[in-house]
């Protein structure tokens, strides 16, 4: 990687996003371009002021990971500032309320965390510098284990597509609305079926992108960071004792974000403390 590094976090103003931001500033240092990003820009700017108070020097940048032209918009910005990335954290995603029927809540949340992974995927997958290393954020949910045997072969990584995987998270997002999810072997969480079809998308983009990255030394993976102690996970975790702050939980996906030149794997993975976590 160049010695003046560019990294960015999607959903980077608060929780586990944030936390990635103060640990790529302290691991990157002061030379590095380091990308706070947000969809309220009054969030985003008092999030970097409190970066700024720490010593650290994050810069800001508005995201919105379901607007196509607002991720458009930041890789346009990084190509023309400098010229590629080396470090693309997908960490972005909805929350779910208790409060109300996932039915209401499933097409925000699919479009955030499933539609808003591909188009990171597709609009930062060309600017990965050589050595570059893209993440996205998902779960332990995400094995396809988690899943009918019967939904197995929407899954297939080996010959689907990112199109194929949207597509079919459109279809699931009008089976929880018609109240018909169950009847199609689909969980009754949302959360599941959805960190699936992002880990799915991970490892598509890292098949179709295989030679390249080999060649050019790029990884990609899915990370897992384990249970962290944030306001979008208290709500369904009864035991939070075992919660990790999210400085904690950065502390493994930077470390995967980060490791060094000459490494050659996890490549398409799903990774959890330092481990690959199977697929199925």
């Amino acid at each position: 990687m160049p010695l003046n590094k560019v990294a960015l976090v999607s959903g980077s103003n608060q929780g586990l996003g944030f936390a990635l931001i103060e640990a790529l500033c302290n691991n990157l240092g002061p030379d590095a371009s380091v990308y706070l990003t947000a969809r309220d820009p009054a969030r985003g700017a008092e999030a970097v002021r409190q970066l700024r108070r720490r010593g650290l020097s994050p810069l800001f940048h508005l995201l919105d990971v379901i607007d196509d032209a607002s991720v458009a918009a930041l890789a346009e910005s990084i190509r023309a500032r400098h010229g590629g990335v080396d470090i693309v954290i997908s960490n972005a995603a909805a929350r779910i309320s208790r409060d109300r029927p996932q039915a209401e809540q499933v097409a925000l949340f699919v479009n955030t965390n499933n539609h808003g992974t591909c188009r990171m995927i597709r609009a930062f997958g060309p600017l990965l510098r050589d050595n570059a290393r893209f993440l996205v954020v998902a779960s332990a949910f995400g094995s396809l284990r988690n899943l009918s045997p019967d939904l197995h072969g929407k899954f297939d990584v080996k010959t689907r597509s990112l199109e194929d995987i949207e597509q079919l998270m459109d279809d699931y997002v009008g089976l929880v609305e018609a109240g018909q999810a169950a009847a199609h072997y689909w969980p009754e969480w949302i959360n599941v079926a959805s960190k699936v079809a992002q880990v799915a998308s991970t490892k598509i983009m890292a098949r179709l992108m295989r030679a390249e990255a080999s060649r050019r030394g790029i990884l990609i993976n899915a990370a897992c960071p384990g249970l962290v102690d944030t306001d979008a996970s208290r709500p369904w975790f009864e035991d939070m004792s075992a919660a990790q702050s999210p400085l904690q939980a950065a502390e493994d996906v930077i470390w995967l974000a980060t490791l060094p030149p000459g490494t050659n794997g996890p490549y398409g993975e799903l990774v959890q403390h330092r481990k690959i976590l199977p697929w199925l």
